[in-house]
């Protein structure tokens, strides 16, 4: 579309010398951002040399954090299975005890009952090494979180709300009730 004043040779000169100016411009251009996109391509380069290194690292990380969570597990599993290993190892000598009793069938009673006792302080030993504690409460005021009341009765020489007469010696192991022990409770 020309103007109808300005001739059509004056056009072309002028779109020439406009052309001419924008390639001249786009040539002066094209020196600095082709020495910038190179600069940038190697920047980019080694922001990518980066980034995989980084991710190695996180790859890394996460798989040693796994294998952590995985040995955790492990042990965990290992001390629930064998947690019982140092108690059942003070029970044997009691189970060989009472097999050796057994077999004797002509063991005088007093010899039998000596070698009751003998058992029992073996038991009590391994009970001991498991943190395991008798509760005897003879006497004791009642206490609900360690007796379990069978009844309540009339008793000479007891307070009220004591234990009158212990049926059944409670348990303990690590201060927590493992069975209470089973009381008559003197009447108030």
């Amino acid at each position: 579309m020309q103007d109808p004043e300005t001739p059509a040779s004056e056009t072309t000169a002028i779109g020439t010398d406009t052309g001419a100016q924008n390639g001249a411009e786009n040539a002066a251009d094209d020196g600095p951002q082709t020495h910038a996109a190179g600069d940038s391509g190697s920047e980019l380069q080694q922001a990518r040399a980066r980034a995989d290194e980084y991710y190695d690292q996180f790859l890394r990380s996460k798989a040693e954090a796994e294998n952590m969570r995985r040995r955790a597990q492990e042990d965990v599993a290992k001390a629930y299975k064998f947690a019982i290993e140092s108690f059942a190892e003070a029970l044997v000598p009691v189970a060989d005890s009472l097999e050796q009793a057994l077999q004797n069938k002509d063991a005088a009673p007093e010899a039998m009952r000596e070698g009751i006792e003998l058992t029992l302080r073996q038991l009590k030993a391994a009970f001991a090494k498991g943190n395991l504690k008798e509760i005897d409460p003879a006497g004791q005021k009642f206490d609900p979180h360690f007796h379990q009341a069978i009844s309540v009765a009339p008793a000479e020489g007891v307070a009220p709300n004591h234990v009158a007469a212990v049926l059944q010696k409670g348990w303990l192991i690590a201060d927590r009730v493992l069975r209470p022990a089973l009381v008559t409770v003197a009447q108030a």
